[in-house]
């Protein structure tokens, strides 16, 4: 119910992990289709980037302005932290507070002087303002750090690799949010390299509880997971796609135009391999370097015209090989043959 700066940060992360699953599922696939060339309408979706600019932005962020409290000579308090973001945030529209004199908010009474709120792509969430300079600002002192590496105890002394007197930096350490900020900037990194497969876990109710299923929890959670706008482009768009070479290669064995070798362009290759195999039109694009293939059972179809002709192939060359064999062993033994009967007419 009270959330604090540990929550925050938390959320933050998943604002994070939600913009990188609009980066690779919508945004990027709906560019692709642009980049390629291919007939399309744009499905509008909310980007939340401009939540995650009101959390991390280095001049204007939430987190920069929790730093520069930490970092100010005075008296710095939690309550001078929140009239600094009631300065800088009071016109966004993700910001959310009654000490920021907006007339939206002076007569909320959800919402405590001593709180902030932001709209998160998930809902809105209110954050109590109290600890959160004290646990930005929780720092292991240079001398403490020093003392622990000195002890014996070799496992103590590598958790504290800082204290090593040959690595001493006089700069001020990194506050907790600007090190869980930078954590979150090299997992972003770490994830845009990969290929990631998303599994969206729906929770049924609220008291985790079998054979209960409530509804209205069920469509918010699809309504701010953003499933809706994925489907929809799921649905509008196409569900499988493939440079023009590993395609022709992968399906040239179904088209006696392009076995064993097709000399031509890849594209003009699987042209003629799906004009040869009779897939309707509607069914697949040609992009400018991809094939794109709307539907997955035209896919499935490929796949199992595939199977069977790699078991006819199988079926071929095993054939060819008996025939080889046994004509290879016949021509042996009629040699054979000759030989014995060559010498046996000799001595008789």
């Amino acid at each position: 119910q009270d959330n604090s700066f540990e929550q925050f940060i938390i959320n933050y992360c998943n604002e994070k992990l939600q913009q990188i699953f609009i980066e690779l599922t919508l945004k990027e696939e709906q560019e692709e289709y642009i980049r390629e060339g291919i007939e399309w309408t744009h499905i509008e979706y909310f980007n939340n980037a401009i939540i995650c600019d009101l959390i991390e932005n280095n001049q204007t962020g939430i987190l920069a302005m929790l730093d520069e409290e930490c970092l100010r000579p005075g008296t710095v308090t939690d309550e001078t932290f929140l009239e600094k973001l009631n300065q800088v945030c009071a016109t966004h529209q993700h910001f959310e507070s009654r000490m920021s004199k907006c007339s939206r908010f002076l007569n909320d009474t959800s919402l405590p002087h001593s709180c902030f709120r932001i709209q998160h792509y998930a809902g809105k969430v209110m954050y109590q303002v109290e600890g959160f300079v004290d646990k930005n600002n929780d720092l292991l002192y240079r001398d403490l750090s020093q003392a622990m590496w000195k002890a014996n105890h070799s496992l103590i002394k590598a958790l504290f690799p800082e204290g090593n007197p040959a690595k001493i930096n006089l700069k001020r350490p990194p506050t907790a949010g600007s090190q869980f900020k930078a954590s979150v900037a090299t997992l972003m990194k770490n994830l845009l390299t990969k290929n990631p497969n998303y599994i969206r876990c729906i929770k049924p109710n609220d008291k985790k509880a079998a054979h209960i299923f409530n509804e209205a929890l069920v469509c918010h959670q699809i309504r701010y997971l953003g499933l809706l706008e994925n489907v929809r482009v799921r649905r509008a768009g196409y569900a499988f796609r493939q440079p023009y070479e590993p395609c022709l290669e992968r399906y040239k064995m179904l088209c006696k135009q392009t076995w064993p070798h097709w000399r031509g362009p890849a594209r003009a290759g699987v042209e003629v391999l799906f004009n040869e195999l009779g897939i309707p039109e509607e069914e697949f694009s040609f992009g400018r370097s991809k094939i794109f293939i709307r539907n997955p059972r035209t896919l499935f179809k490929l796949e199992d015209l595939r199977k069977q002709r790699l078991e006819d192939l199988a079926t071929l060359i095993a054939k060819i090989y008996r025939g080889w064999k046994c004509r290879t062993r016949f021509l042996l033994m009629k040699k054979c043959q000759v030989v014995i009967a060559s010498w046996y007419r000799r001595y008789s």
